[in-house]
């Protein structure tokens, strides 16, 4: 194999390895840091009763959707899921719960049982930025 096929098939690997190969047009700061403030990893929590999930965000703003503002954009809680396809609108579903008007908490029923929760910034678009802003994915038990 060439030195240049090794090049463009090292090139093509990367695309593909790297989270965010297939992420949107709209930069994120490099600093940013996006964290569930509650509940904390590992929580127990009292099923039948809703629950408040806190979002954190550090060195980024929170603008609502359809409002097209560096550095901005807003929250979605991936709920029992993956991350979605990085270069596509975030799903709406009842795994893919968006914050269209800016909310930065809000409050969850789940049935009994281990779930997990993550947070993923959209843009004005719902697309994940680029790079992708995500927090660690925590697990919380329902019982």
């Amino acid at each position: 194999m060439s030195s240049i096929s090794r090049f463009f098939l090292a090139a093509a690997l990367a695309a593909v390895l790297s989270p965010t190969a297939f992420a949107g047009d709209t930069p994120a700061p490099a600093n940013v840091w996006l964290y569930i403030g509650w509940p904390n990893n590992g929580e127990v929590l009292a099923a039948g009763k809703p629950f408040r999930v806190w979002f954190g965000l550090r060195n980024m703003g929170v603008a609502p959707k359809g409002v097209e503002f560096p550095n901005t954009g807003h929250h979605h809680l991936l709920i029992d899921t993956e991350l979605p396809a990085l270069g596509q609108p975030i799903p709406s579903d009842r795994n893919h719960l968006h914050f269209g008007a800016g909310e930065t908490e809000t409050m969850v029923e789940l049935p009994p049982g281990k779930h997990t929760l993550q947070l993923l910034m959209g843009d004005d678009k719902h697309i994940p930025h680029n790079p992708p802003v995500y927090s660690k994915k925590i697990t919380i038990t329902v019982k």
